[in-house]
């Protein structure tokens, strides 16, 4: 059974566009799409001012940590054209972006990987847009 996501409207409407767009040029990312798909229909979509301020959106930065090792990483949560792995932004279509999407503090996500599982723990929320007042329209 898999943990209730949060997403705000805003954010829904855009990866929308963003799936419509890639399906409709872009052929290769079937799966993330797909998964990205998932994602946004199993997820509450709500307000962007009443989005629990401890929960992964667009433009988030993250601490997670890898439960079998304990190492941690920060990452955002960025839309295709920002990612930079240099800068630890992370695509909401990269496979570990996908997964994070929507989760809150405290949450255990189960994240497939080429050689099994992998869970990650959502430690902290470092940077949330809407907590922090940016609400766009």
């Amino acid at each position: 059974m898999s943990r209730q996501i949060f997403i705000t409207e805003l954010d829904r409407e855009r990866l929308q566009k963003l799936i419509y767009k890639a399906k409709e040029f872009k052929k290769g990312h079937d799966e993330y799409l797909r998964n990205l798909e998932q994602e946004l229909s199993r997820a509450q979509v709500v307000p962007s001012e009443k989005i629990p301020r401890d929960a992964i959106t667009m433009n988030s930065k993250v601490l997670l940590r890898e439960l079998e090792s304990g190492e941690e990483m920060i990452y955002t949560l960025v839309y295709p054209a920002d990612a930079d792995l240099t800068k630890d932004k992370i695509s909401v279509l990269a496979p570990v972006g996908t997964a994070i999407l929507g989760f809150r503090e405290g949450d255990i996500i189960d994240w497939k990987v080429p050689d099994g599982l992998v869970k990650l723990e959502v430690k902290k929320i470092l940077y949330q847009p809407e907590a922090a007042g940016e609400l766009e329209m």
